[in-house]
């Protein structure tokens, strides 16, 4: 089952582009239709999938259902529930193939709907108040499983928890962290975990809480969802993965899998408790023998490699799979056979997917090129979402060695739209490690033209400069204001083995930064198109953290620096952010007051005499992972040595810009920066 995907068939275009081409802007990525939450009938007949679509004007994206018949061979997407200014999300055929549920905000008050498959009128099946997060249906159609926050103990989904405005000025109080989390301050509710019976009639009642004594987030927040709850094939027992609270909980990355009795007639039981590193992706075979999940061994480290783990539901003996295997497993999915299993994971700047042997481990990989996602075993093979820097999200089926393209959504928005061309490099970086890289290239650029470099530095810092695509940071839209954008996956990153992604510890401004002054001298050297003494850096997160670093310690080599939701102050972040274990692990494994000389080795604010480049500093007031204190710190330091400078703040932004009226105002202000200190108009 080998596919490779050529760069052609990951392209955006399905058509040839007119004579009258244009570049790619922030306003077409931001109008983009968005796939996702794909699922499969049993017997490969339906394909479905939550699509977005923005409303400018809301400055918001709004979601409907989409179908595709797989048994016909020029069949085309069509709405299967589309309601005007209505969400319909979170799909999942029923086993018989004939059903679609989902959830949906009409009216309000979220509730899980139903649908034909073939479509109809849809039906509201439940009606408990306080909304909800998600759903998962019982294999045996019977019962439904919701996450909901609550009251930590709730019995059931009523009462409703009526939320308080946070910002209304009542005092909050606490007496331990999380005080705040992501982007919310704490309100004492818990996401967790209701069993609802499941009739003709509908999923009637309030359901009954099955997570015991437990209190803890399950799914785990912020963004944890389906992936982390698992149905026994009888529907009996529930899989879930939780971290337990306490006055530890920001120090700790151990989720555990837990199995807990349907009816909550019983305490749920920690299958994993002898491992104190982190457990997740609880997933049932389909012979309901076995249940697959990934282990990481570290306590404490959120990026140590996630091993795929199996253990026998009968006798719990518990099997390391990939032990063997240098990589970080993503996703997990189970062929129908339960003899293979569908993973994803970061490979040297994409991300494929490969097949894993039940009973021996031995991987296979399946694709080459992009970024694949929401992997789907079916009858006929397996569904599949992939993107890559020159392409968003599009569904595609594998079935035996045969690759064929089910989707083209952006096509009519992309058509007359010139793509850039993406060339990967690689270069001896520090300790002599093969380190890689990318350069985009502006499309249709003349022969002996040059252009300004946009060096853009990825977050993380345990993430990839890979071949996939961005609604925020988008190297295409670069490209399209005319910068060649060069990007370098420094020591830290992903995809290259554990031992690459430990090398940033302790090490934020060391190897990392000397990847990336090789890996830009390695580039202009290469690509003769790039003007690489016209230079602009720019990075998020760890990235905006090295934009504070360069200024300090490669103070000449930039015309100018972006600088977005970056660490300024090691000593005041370990004090301010929430996730304490991150910031504690990436300096060692203590507390700064246990030992400051870790945090101030690498902390820019050590060295901002040495500051000279001009600098954008970018920063959401909704940002607790690194709150915008850091950057207000960071601007104010700019301004007070007379350093070209400019602030922006999104009060209603996270330490993501998300909100499509605020990313264009993003581009708009990034790239006049650029601009101005370039020479390039915008």
């Amino acid at each position: 089952m080998k596919m490779i995907l050529s760069a052609s068939l990951i392209a955006i275009a399905t058509a040839s582009t007119p004579a009258a081409a244009r570049q790619l802007t922030i306003d077409d990525v931001t109008m983009l239709s968005r796939v996702s939450a794909p699922d499969v009938s049993a017997d490969g007949h339906w394909l479905v999938w939550q699509q977005r679509e923005t409303d400018l004007a809301a400055d918001k994206g709004r979601f409907d259902l989409w179908r595709l018949d797989l048994t016909k061979k020029d069949a085309k997407p069509e709405k299967l529930v589309a309601e005007a200014d209505v969400n319909e999300t979170g799909p999942q055929i029923s086993a018989d193939g004939a059903t679609v549920y989902f959830q949906s905000d009409k009216g309000g008050d979220d509730a899980i709907w139903s649908v034909a498959i073939t479509g109809g009128e849809p039906r509201k099946l439940t009606g408990f108040q306080g909304g909800f997060g998600g759903f998962k249906v019982a294999p045996t159609g019977d019962k439904v499983l919701v996450w909901a926050d609550r009251l930590p103990g709730a019995p059931s989904l009523e009462p409703a928890m009526i939320k308080k405005d946070p910002n209304a000025g009542a005092a909050r109080t606490y007496d331990q962290m999380f005080v705040r989390h992501w982007d919310t301050w704490s309100d004492g509710s818990r996401s967790q975990l209701f069993v609802l019976p499941l009739t003709a009639e509908g999923a009637n009642g309030n359901g009954v809480a099955i997570g015991g004594k437990l209190v803890g987030d399950a799914p785990s927040k912020p963004y944890g969802g389906g992936e982390e709850v698992s149905w026994s094939r009888d529907g009996k027992t529930v899989y879930f993965a939780l971290r337990e609270a306490g006055r530890i909980e920001p120090l700790s990355t151990n989720l555990d899998i837990f199995a807990a009795p349907a009816d909550g007639s019983a305490a749920p039981v920690n299958l994993t408790d002898a491992n104190d590193g982190m457990d997740n992706l609880p997933t049932v075979s389909p012979d309901g023998r076995s249940l697959a999940y990934f282990a990481m061994k570290r306590p404490g480290y959120e990026a140590d490699r996630q091993v795929l783990m199996l253990r026998d539901l009968a006798t719990g003996q518990v099997r390391a799979l990939t032990e063997a295997w240098d990589r970080s497993v993503a996703s997990i999915a189970w062929a129908a056979d339960s003899k293979t299993l569908y993973v994803t994971a970061d490979d040297t700047q994409e991300t494929p997917a490969f097949t894993v042997d039940a009973a021996s481990g031995k991987v296979t990989r399946l694709t080459q090129l992009g970024h694949v996602s929401g992997v789907v075993p079916t009858a006929k093979g397996i569904v599949f979402a992939l993107n890559s820097l020159t392409a968003p999200d599009d569904f595609w089926l594998l079935s035996g060695k045969k690759t064929t393209r089910l989707t083209a959504v952006n096509a009519d928005k992309l058509a007359g739209i010139d793509l850039p061309d993406v060339t990967r490099f690689s270069f001896a970086g520090a300790n002599n490690d093969t380190v890689w890289g990318y350069a985009v290239k502006p499309a249709g650029l003349a022969a002996g033209t040059k252009v300004p470099a946009a060096f853009m530095v990825h977050g993380g810092p345990q993430g990839s400069s890979n071949n996939s695509w961005s609604y925020r940071w988008n190297p295409a839209v670069f490209a399209g204001a005319g910068y060649g954008l060069v990007a370098v996956d420094f020591h830290g990153s992903t995809g290259y083995g554990q031992g690459f992604t430990d090398a940033i510890r302790n090490n934020w401004g060391g190897w990392p930064l000397e990847d990336l002054q090789k890996g830009l001298d390695a580039a202009t050297a290469k690509f003769g198109w790039l003007d690489g003494n016209n230079a602009c850096a720019l990075g998020a997160s760890y990235g905006g953290y090295m934009m504070n670093w360069i200024a300090g310690q490669w103070p000449d080599r930039f015309k100018c620096l972006v600088q977005h939701d970056g660490v300024f102050d090691a000593r005041a972040m370990a004090y301010e952010t929430e996730e304490l274990w991150f910031d504690e692990w990436e300096h060692g494994g203590k507390a700064y007051y246990e030992d400051p000389a870790a945090f101030e080795k690498w902390n820019p604010v050590n060295h901002v005499t040495s500051w000279k480049t001009p600098m954008l500093v970018i920063t959401g007031e909704k940002d607790f992972r690194i709150p915008y204190t850091q950057g207000l710190a960071a601007f104010t330091a700019l301004q007070r040595r007379g350093i070209p400078s400019r602030l922006v703040v999104n009060p209603n932004e996270n330490h993501w810009v998300l909100k499509p009226k605020n990313s264009r105002q993003w581009y708009r202000e990034v790239l006049g920066w650029l601009g101005k200190y370039t020479g390039k108009a915008e």
